[in-house]
Formats: structure tokens, sequence, C-alpha cells
């Protein structure tokens, strides 16, 4: 029978994660502007990776594997640590927005989020430029610097501001979300993009943006997003409205009033192509 931690552990899981996200955030300052030299490409053009991600990450690690031991881990730069079919399983992003960091554009964060059963419960993300907590568990609502946070009001599609990203694949494939970017900024007061997918979600739980679509996102880019967004009031499912499957690599995440037209309006983008 599936685990159900009671809000008590809940509770502390979050403070682990959150002293850890925190002392990784000062990792992350301490490197900013110093990694020149030390930057690498891990495959694909613009998908690169700093000395500031390691460092970070081990911290992370070593704090996640003091406290729970047993808990499985699948963070961007190691990949799969410990038992992956745990019931637990803590998905890092010890940095992301690393082409932001490299360039010191002050767009970067430490997300860390525990999935149980493959479903997100805990989330902390942390902005150290901004020094802007997010946090949340299941059940005891979301926070920014311990403060209650809610998703916008905003209901006309028209009205909102909307978030998306651009995957490191966006050169290889026609699936790269152009197309949607240009299709949603005639639709909308205007499209942003940050290059942090985690700050994205903080940022719709909060009320900064209405909404945030991506396609070509990892499990450790969303998992702790997405739980802060939904106890912060909002809605996460795939494009189509269905339930989101995190492995899938697609996510629409919004304040729950504009969902249902967003929704309609991605499966309606004309590809690239067929644009005069």
């Amino acid at each position: 029978m599936p685990l159900s931690p009671s809000d008590h552990q809940l509770q502390i899981f979050l403070d682990i994660a959150t002293e850890a996200a925190l002392a990784a955030g000062a990792v992350l300052q301490n490197y900013l502007g110093k990694v020149e030299g030390a930057i690498s490409e891990k495959g694909r053009p613009g998908d690169i990776v700093t000395v500031a991600d390691r460092a970070s990450e081990q911290l992370i690690i070593k704090t996640l594997q003091l406290h729970f031991p047993d808990h499985a881990i699948l963070s961007e730069e190691l990949g799969q640590l410990g038992n992956q079919e745990n019931e637990f399983l803590w998905a890092i992003d010890p940095l992301d927005g690393t082409t932001n960091f490299a360039h010191q554009y002050p767009c970067f964060a430490v997300s860390i989020g525990l999935l149980i059963n493959g479903v997100p419960r805990v989330g902390v993300i942390y902005d150290p430029v901004r020094n802007e907590l997010f946090r949340a568990a299941q059940n005891l609502g979301a926070t920014l610097n311990r403060r209650s946070i809610k998703v916008s009001q905003t209901s006309q599609l028209g009205q909102s501001l909307l978030v998306t990203g651009f995957a490191y694949d966006r050169r290889e494939t026609s699936d790269n979300n152009y197309a949607e970017f240009c299709y949603l900024t005639h639709f909308t007061q205007g499209v942003r993009r940050s290059g942090a997918a985690s700050l994205d979600l903080a940022y719709v739980a909060c009320g900064r943006v209405d909404g945030y679509w991506e396609r070509g996102i990892s499990p450790w880019d969303v998992a702790a997003g997405i739980i802060i967004l939904q106890e912060a009031g909002g809605k996460v499912t795939a494009y189509d409205g269905t339930p989101i499957k995190i492995e899938s690599g697609k996510i629409l995440a919004t304040n729950g009033h504009i969902h249902a037209s967003l929704s309609h309006q991605l499966q309606q983008v004309p590809p690239l192509s067929d644009w005069k």
C-alpha cells in the first residue's frame, strides 16, 4: 500500500529541503561572476554546466543523504542515485538557469522537489539573487519568505501575462515552442521567457504571471514548482488538460481561471510552416 506521510513528516521533509536549498544558494552566490573558463557543454549546443552546478548539487545531495539515506535521488548532473523504486524520490536542479548564471543574468534558482509514489508533495525553490524562498508541502500551503501566497485572479486570456521557455533541442526539432510563443503573444497582454522553469512556476504561484507552458522539461525542472503552484491554488496538467505525466516533458500550469482557454489555444497553434 502506498505511503501517506503525515503533515508532521511532510514538514520535516520541507525543512530539510529548505536547509539544503538555502545552503546551495549561498554556494551559487559565491561562484557568481567567477565561472569563466569553468563552463562546458553537455552534448547539445547551449546545454551547459558549470563548476557552480556541481558544487551546489554535491551539497544538496550530501544534506539529503544525511537525513534520508534510503530515499532515491534524481539530479540533473549526476542522474539517478539510490533505489529508483523507492516511494520517496528527490528531484533536484542545483542550478536552474545555468545559461543565465554563466552570463551573470540574475534569473536562476535552486529547485528541490520530493515526489512520493511519483507525485510531487514537497517543493522548495530559492532565488539567491532576490533572496526569495518559495516553499510548499501537500495540505500545508505555499509561501514566499514564510508568507502565504496565492495565484492571480485574472480570468480572461486576453488580460493575462504568460511565461514560457525553449528547450535545448530547439535547433534540432520542429516541436520547439516558437510557434506557440508567437501565437499566444497575439492572444494575451504578453509572453515572457525567463530561462528558469522553476521560477516560472513560482511566479505563477505568487500571482506575478497568470500561466506557463513549456516542452522539453525534465522532472527536476518542475517537481518543486508543481506542488508550490497547486498549494497556491493553481492548476497543472498536460497541454490538453488531462493529468500531467511529469516524465512527459510537457507542462501547462496556470492560475486555474485561464486554464481551459490557454489549453484550447495551445491546441489551435498552426505549425510555423503554415504561417505567412
